[in-house]
Parts: C-alpha cells; structure tokens; sequence
C-alpha cells in the first residue's frame, strides 16, 4: 500500500478539443498576419483537376505551404514554374485538416531583375527548341503593300511616330488595333490583335493588311514581360502575315522580336522597313524609263547604220536582174549564130582541101588517092559531127519556136486570121470545118482579120452529100471543134 502514488491534483488549465484548438491557432495567426508579401523559391507545383494550384515557398533555411485559387490564377500574369524565385502577397492561414500553416496567394512577382532574365533564357530555349525562331520560317515584307497593320496602344506616341514616318515617305492605308502594352492584359491583347488581323478576309470590308507592326515604346524588363510571354511568341510565329517587331528601344530584347519576320530598332524604323520612300521610288522610275528610252534608241541607230550597209553591200536587185538579163539574151543570140558559123568554116575547109586534093590529083594519083580517102572519111567524120550538131541546135531551135507558137495559139487565133485565112460559122454561131457542112441557101458568116461578113452558100460540093446534122450537147458546144492551124 505505501507504494501506491495519491492521484493528482486538479489543474487550471483549460482544456481544448482538437478543432477548437486548431481553429483558435487559425484565428490567431489570421489575425497577427492578415497580410503578408514572402519571398522565396517555387518547389513541388502541382495542378489537381480542381483548377488550383498547390506549391511549397522554400528557401535555405524554411518551407512554407502555399495555395492559389482557381479564380486566382488567370490574374497573376506569370506561370508558376518550379524554381521560380518570386514574391507572394497574400494571407497566412493554417490547414487543420494537416495541421499545417500556409499562405493563400492573391498576386505573384518575380522577384529581382536576375530570376526574370533566368525565366526569360529559360522560355527563350524552350521555344527555340520547337523551332519557332528558325530563319527558314521568316518570310520577305512586301515591297509596297497596300494596308499596314499596327497592333500598339492608341494612345502613345508609339502610334503617331509610325503614322508620322508612313506619311512622310510613302502614305499608305493604316489599320490599328489597340492594345495594353503593359500589365496583365497585355499578352492576352496583342495575341488576340495578332491573330484577329490573320482572320481578316484578303477581299472584305475591312481589308486584311500586308504586313504587321507591333509596336511599344521602351521600358524595364517588367515593363516589357508582356511580349515574352508564350501566347504573344505563338501568335507571332503563327502569322501568315509578315511581321515586323518595334518593342523597346534598341537596346531591348524580347522574344517577339526571335519569332517575328524582321525586328526593328524603334518604332519609327519599324515605318521605315514596311514603306519605301515615295520620292526616291519616283526618281529610280524616272531614272530607269531614261536609260530605257537611250538604251532603245542607241539599238535602233546602231541597226540603222547595220542596214545600211548591208544594203550597200547587196546592190540594187533590179540593175542585177537587168544584167543577168541582158547575159541571157547575148547567150541567146551566140546559141542562133554558132551552128550556122561551124557549117560555114567546115564548108570553107572542106572546099580548100577538094581544091588542093584536085591540082595534085595527076602528078600524085596514088598517094592523091589515098589522101583523098583519108580526107574523105575525115570529112564525112566532120560532116557527120556538123549535121548532127545542126541537127540537135536546129531541133533545140524548133522546140523553142514551136513552144513560143502553142503559146501564142493559147492567147488568141486572130493571129491566123491576119495570115489570110478566115473563120467560117454558121447561122447558129458554130463554126464550119468541111464544105460538106453546107447546102445551097444555107447563111453563114465569114471572119477575117478586119471584120466579119455575112454570106450565102450557092453552090454544094459535088459527090459530098450534106451530112446528117449531129445533135448539139447541151451547152452548144462541139465534140470537136478542130484546130485553126
């Protein structure tokens, strides 16, 4: 018995459930902390089919629990990433279900200019690994297109410096869609602006533009972000539309400027690259309609004075035709004289040697006579030769004359008639070819080559009865009519 312990004494101390301790703790930190900004890095993010985003702020020494609602999310302009280094403004709540503390995240920032450039290099390999910033997909502007298409805000300066320079050097129709360049609508409108001019119709009411601006005037890098986000980078490397980039000053890069067909410096230059200068254009046209026309009428003087002498190289064609010509009727006029020249100087020939062949013939008979049979032969050899050469001109002769006349025939017969004959028709116009055609009383009609008359048949032809008068074929003409010649 003397080891058994007495029971303890009653205590003051109040007593808790769990609940109630756990939402006493909860009201107590909501109330110290109602709230807080916190900075730290991103770890374990985790997006459950709710909509809501669970992640853990970390740093070298602590854990801190973090959640962002649903609704939450869209308005904080950046992407929860894992290793992110941010700033998270909201209130410090705990979790009973865990007994846990966390905060609930209302607004998130990057937190210093070095996580926003690690982010930035970060998505810039990312996307260049898809191959949205490869030089293959960049496309040429146009060289004078007839709608400019700017995506800026309407406000700024941005806006009038372009409208300024696409007046100065060469007006153009402008489009402009406006736009926030700066704050958490500004990736949503721009990427919307680019792809609504996309699905513009070429040959609508509002006409699709040639080519795009997209413009902002310079600023920080947060000033900026906007047009590093994925939705703008997508946008732009899905236009069909060339694109020019003008965001920032020269200085400034941004990831639109990788994605887009060319990248200006400014916007003012961004006007430049999208319109030549009018007047520069006018004296390079003027220019070359110049050195077009001297270039043409150098050609022309040149193949004037080539034509020329060529033509005086060639001669005048009708002074060539008249002299061959006049060499054709002299060879003519040889052909007729030579056959009769050779029977001449032949005859001649043979005369002299019959003469000579005669006044030797006594003193020399036997050695005359066989000179006169060798010269005999020898003449009958020539005589043979000439007759046969006169044979062939006289034939040469014959068939000429005798084409030149059948020639003559075709023209007309009253060159027969001239000769004194006459042509014979009877009283129907056909002509008569035989007396025997006639009986006494029968008129007829009598051509010559002056004139026609008329006669009368008196007498027939005695022991030729008057034939059987033929039938006429159709058309009054003849079976055969028979040759006047």
């Amino acid at each position: 018995m003397d080891n058994v312990e007495p029971p303890s004494a009653p205590s003051n101390i109040p007593e808790f459930s769990v609940s109630e301790l756990s939402f006493a703790l909860k009201r107590e930190i909501e109330g110290a902390f109602p709230r807080v900004r916190v900075r730290g890095e991103i770890s374990q993010p985790s997006f459950p089919r709710s909509g809501h985003c669970y992640f853990r702020m970390k740093d070298e020494n602590a854990v801190l629990d973090a959640v962002c609602w649903k609704g939450t999310i869209p308005r904080l302009g950046l992407k929860i990433e894992e290793g992110m280094e941010v700033i998270a403004t909201g209130k410090l709540t705990t979790y009973a279900g865990s007994s846990r503390y966390q905060i609930i995240v209302d607004r998130l920032e990057l937190a210093g200019e070095g996580a926003l450039l690690k982010l930035l290099e970060d998505r810039r390999k990312k996307l260049a690994a898809e191959g949205l910033f490869d030089q293959d997909r960049k496309r040429e502007l146009p060289f004078l297109p007839e709608v400019v298409g700017v995506v800026t805000s309407p406000s700024g300066a941005v806006i009038r410096d372009i409208l300024h320079r696409l007046s100065d050097r060469f007006p153009r129709h402008v489009l402009v869609w406006p736009v926030a360049v700066q704050g958490e609508k500004a990736a949503g409108e721009v990427a919307n602006a680019i792809s609504g001019f996309n699905r513009l119709p070429e040959q609508g009411p509002l006409r699709r533009p040639d080519v795009l601006i997209v413009a902002r005037g310079g600023g920080s890098l947060e000033d900026l972000w906007a047009f590093n986000e994925e939705i703008v980078v997508r946008a732009a490397a899905a236009s069909t539309i060339p694109l020019i980039s003008a965001v920032g000053h020269e200085t400034d890069t941004t990831l639109i400027d990788f994605a887009s067909d060319r990248r200006a410096p400014t916007p003012t230059a961004a006007a430049e690259m999208a319109v030549p200068v009018r007047a520069e254009l006018v004296t390079e046209v003027l220019d070359y309609g110049k050195r077009a026309i001297a270039c043409l009428n150098r050609h022309l003087r040149e193949a004037a004075t080539e034509l020329t002498g060529l033509a005086r190289g060639l001669g005048d064609p009708r002074q060539m035709i008249e002299e061959r010509q006049q060499r054709l009727d002299t060879a003519a006029e040889r052909l007729q004289l030579g056959p009769r020249r050779v029977i001449e100087v032949k005859q001649q020939l043979i005369a002299g040697e019959a003469r000579a062949l005669r006044a030797a013939g006594e003193r020399y008979k036997s050695e005359v006579r066989q000179r006169i049979e060798r010269a005999h032969e020898r003449m009958e050899q020539f005589a043979e030769r000439v007759r046969r050469c006169g044979r062939e001109l006289l034939a040469r002769g014959e068939e000429r004359v005798d084409q030149l006349g059948k020639l003559l025939e075709s023209y007309s017969f009253h060159s027969v008639l001239s000769r004194g004959f006459a042509l014979v028709r009877d009283q129907d116009g056909h002509p008569v070819l035989a007396a025997a055609s006639t009986a006494p009383g029968d008129t007829i009609s009598i051509e010559f080559a002056d004139g026609r008359i008329g006669a009368k048949v008196s007498d027939g032809v005695a022991g030729h009865p008057r034939p059987k008068p033929q039938p006429r074929k159709k058309g009054g003409g003849s079976d055969d009519q028979g040759s006047l010649l």
